[in-house]
């Protein structure tokens, strides 16, 4: 259960991160981000703009998937 409330929370962060304001990710951008964003950004679970800023501080450890996410978002 405790990793189900993780990863929920980690889609809603990376829902309302300002990299994603503009039209919100879509599912399968959440999913391409979701084992990076618990990786390298768990401690910004539930601050969206701090795990937009995590997420671009670490593009070159994301995988090819999250980072084309991250990119074409404007990370």
């Amino acid at each position: 259960m405790t990793k189900t409330v993780l990863i929920s929370i980690t889609l809603l962060a990376l829902s309302g991160a300002s990299a994603f304001a503009q039209s919100g990710p879509t599912p399968q951008e959440k999913m391409a981000c979701r084992n990076d964003a618990q990786s390298f950004c768990a401690d910004h679970i539930g601050k969206p703009g701090e795990m937009n800023a995590c997420l671009a501080a670490n593009k070159t450890k994301l995988s090819d998937s999250c980072r084309k996410v991250v990119e074409a978002r404007g990370g």
